[in-house]
């Protein structure tokens, strides 16, 4: 009875697509990024890599172990996460980083909710956003050459200028995996193998252009768009993340929605949130929405529709069944038919997307209306924040009549090349500098605008003035999106009062509070890393300031 063969009703369909192939074409996919991430950042970025793939197949074979299950480990599930989960990390990361987020990986985002096939989001994208939560400076650690730096968005965000063909080739700061020409050849890869479709990619796509290209700074900018597809993650998210097949819709209309769906946030992520990785969310959220999609997107089924010929075959049927007199037959043979007709594989034929033209013209039409919105509105939206710059310049230069522009200063600023400042304040940078005029047009002060990227929620940006003897008159953010309650009560005017009217070479944190001296500044009880980030842009501005502006 053991040896009985098990058959299974109809309709019979065979596929070479297996668990396992899929798995190891989605390694290979992903081998030229993983090679060229190496070559790039050396031997710490392999050691992220190895610990990360390991670290998932030993808790993979430990679960299997530990719940009696079948090892799972040939079906390289696992090595497909530990390598994603690597390719999105910092190459500084100590190695405890992927080792822990290979764990909550493997075993809560994937065998808790059942094991390959079971898991509502995606293991590694689920790993990553863990680490980021629980090791948010560390994650954003970026390095080349052992020089901290900051990422092409982040240098973009802040006023600065990037290389985009560097950031193609993968020559640019950011994660391991950073090599946008790797990563599409490897999606061509999965592309070309049928590992994938192409709706994921090509309806985020889509609809992340439109959004940037309606609500975007630099409005209908190419080249903007550019940049922002190339960065942040984009062509990793689309290619090997969202196309996920648990996590994903099973219908093409329903992943076209998905991918919609996923470039939506990753563009409304970009251009409104501070958080480190937007496009991570974006997946994960619309990874929450899959169960609904494919309840009311349904898989069009096996058998519905008249194959071909079967108009023939039952008139046949028919005729022979008259011939022969044989009424009983001829019902049994009209019976068949009809079960052939509702049981049997359709055959291919080309019919018309419906779904994806309407879908399609929805996203044209609402992108039409955002695009028509913001050109209405972004000589406004350029006016407020002109004016909200304007207002923190002016209130860090009280006794100035009115804010001017120096030649000499701008040049200054625009030779640092939009990196980072120096090396011992962490990742600051200095984004502007202008000066104080009085009724008469003379210089009686000088004032810029610094950010720092190691808030403990992003960047702080602020602006921060000086008299022309080098007294510190003050300072006053421009982007503050730290924790209320904690980190955001470095805006109140008790605790900027510290920087206010004194003149010295730099400041000093002191953790514990109780500072006697004017260098000397009181961090935030709980917000240590916030009030670290101000004192080292702060710290960089008066450096810059005494080293371009006296004498």
């Amino acid at each position: 009875m053991a040896k009985l063969f098990n058959v299974s009703s109809s309709p019979h369909f065979r596929s070479e697509h297996t668990v396992g192939r899929e798995m190891w074409n989605v390694v290979l996919a992903l081998m030229p990024a993983t090679i060229f991430g190496v070559y790039h950042f050396g031997l710490h970025a392999l050691l992220v890599i190895l610990t990360s793939v390991l670290s998932a197949t030993f808790f993979e074979f430990l679960y299997d172990y530990i719940a009696h299950k079948p090892n799972t480990l040939w079906d390289g599930s696992a090595i497909v996460t530990g390598l994603l989960l690597a390719l999105c990390l910092s190459p500084t990361v100590p190695l405890f980083i992927p080792f822990i987020g290979s764990m909550f990986a493997i075993i809560v985002a994937k065998n808790f909710f059942g094991g390959l096939g079971k898991n509502f989001m995606n293991p590694a994208l689920a790993g990553r956003v863990f680490l980021i939560i629980s090791f948010g400076k560390l994650m954003t650690d970026y390095a080349v050459d052992g020089m901290s730096s900051a990422t092409p968005l982040a240098t973009l965000n802040g006023g600065g200028t990037v290389d985009i063909m560097k950031m193609y080739l993968g020559f640019a700061t950011g994660h391991i995996g950073v090599s946008i020409l790797c990563l599409l050849i490897g999606g061509i890869f999965l592309l070309a193998t049928g590992t994938i479709t192409w709706q994921i990619p090509v309806a985020s796509t889509i609809m992340f252009a439109i959004v940037l290209l309606a609500f975007g700074p630099a409005g209908f900018d190419p080249q903007y768009l550019l940049v922002q597809l190339v960065g942040g993650g984009f062509v990793l998210g689309i290619f090997f993340m969202a196309t996920d097949p648990v996590s994903s819709p099973m219908s093409s209309e329903g992943q076209l929605i998905f991918g919609a769906l996923v470039g939506l946030l990753a563009a409304l992520f970009r251009l409104k949130s501070s958080m480190t990785d937007g496009m991570s969310y974006a997946i994960i959220i619309a990874n929450l929405f899959t169960p609904l999609i494919d309840k009311y997107v349904v898989v069009h089924p096996w058998g519905v529709g008249k194959p071909a010929g079967f108009a023939e075959a039952k008139a046949a049927a028919k005729a022979k069944a008259q011939t022969e007199k044989a009424a009983e037959k001829a019902q049994a043979a009209a019976e068949a038919a009809e079960k052939a007709k509702n049981a049997g594989p359709v055959a291919k034929s080309f019919t018309f997307p419906v779904s994806a033209a309407i879908l399609c013209a929805i996203t044209l039409i609402a992108g039409g209306a955002l695009a028509g919105v913001n050109l209405m509105t972004a000589d406004t939206i350029k006016a407020n924040q002109e004016a909200a710059a304007l207002a923190a310049y002016e209130a860090v230069q009280p006794q100035a009549d009115h804010i001017g522009y120096d030649d000499d200063l701008t040049a200054a600023v625009e030779a640092l090349g939009g990196e980072v400042y120096g090396t011992s304040y962490g990742r600051a940078y200095i984004n502007e500098g202008c000066v104080g005029l009085d009724a008469s047009g003379n210089i009686v002060g000088y004032a810029f605008n610094v950010s720092s990227m190691d808030g403990y929620d992003g960047e702080v940006s602020m602006s921060v003035g000086f008299d022309t003897e080098g007294t510190l008159l003050g300072i006053s953010f421009t982007t503050l999106n730290e924790t209320a309650g904690m980190g955001m009560l470095v805006d109140t005017d008790s605790w900027k009062a510290q920087f206010k009217d004194v003149k010295v070479d730099s400041f000093t944190l002191i953790k514990a509070g109780g500072s006697t001296a004017d260098d000397e500044i009181d961090s935030v009880s709980g917000a240590s890393t916030t009030s670290g980030a101000v004192v080292n842009a702060v710290n960089a501005a008066i450096d810059f300031y005494q080293k371009n502006c006296i004498g």
